[in-house]
């Protein structure tokens, strides 16, 4: 008798606890409308410990640019792509190009880096393994259009926990001085 009337009591304290409380900071990249400053990277947290991170892209000499992003997964933890598509766009405007994927990867923190398992699409989904506290995901993309000198690409949303998450619009930039593509701010 005395569970039938304590269940209704703790039942909703028990829910709460499970909630998770995450905010995404920063979800477009660009904070100024020049985006002047150079990034040597970014990193996105999304909740679980899961982030994903990228350095500036490398131009190829046939024109083309390669970008490289890396997903980090805590063990335990899996993160369901929404969908495949890797889109560079106009600054908050129309899709310009979808990059191509090059390599798509992994292997747990504690493995050599030469140990890698390679993958032939992107998955439905990264799973950590079970061998290492983490297991570092790198995805190498590439647009053999020419890029304006400034534009976005966002990688796939995902969905942890049964919760749906953007995902960060990384900005990017030709600078002059530089000669290069490069993050953005």
């Amino acid at each position: 008798m005395r569970l039938r009337y304590t269940v209704p009591f703790v039942l909703p304290l028990l829910l709460s606890a499970c909630g998770e409380s995450y905010t995404p900071v920063d979800v477009y990249m660009a904070t100024s409308p020049d985006c002047a400053s150079w990034q040597e990277g970014a990193r996105f947290e999304l909740p679980r410990g899961i982030s994903v991170s990228t350095t500036p892209p490398v131009m190829l000499p046939d024109g083309g640019t390669e970008f490289t992003f890396v997903y980090i997964v805590p063990r335990g933890e899996r993160a369901l792509f929404l969908n495949r598509d890797y889109q560079v766009t106009a600054p908050k405007g129309p899709v310009l190009a979808k990059a191509q994927l090059v390599t798509f990867y992994q292997r747990t923190t504690n493995s050599p880096a030469e140990i890698v398992e390679a993958i032939p699409k992107v998955p439905d989904m990264l799973i950590a393994g079970a061998t290492g506290p983490e297991t570092i995901w790198r995805v190498r993309l590439r647009v053999t259009e020419k890029l304006p000198e400034r534009f976005d690409l966002t990688p796939p949303a995902f969905e942890i926990a049964l919760n749906k998450y953007p995902m960060r619009t990384f900005t990017y930039r030709y600078f002059t001085d530089r000669k290069a593509f490069g993050l953005c701010k």
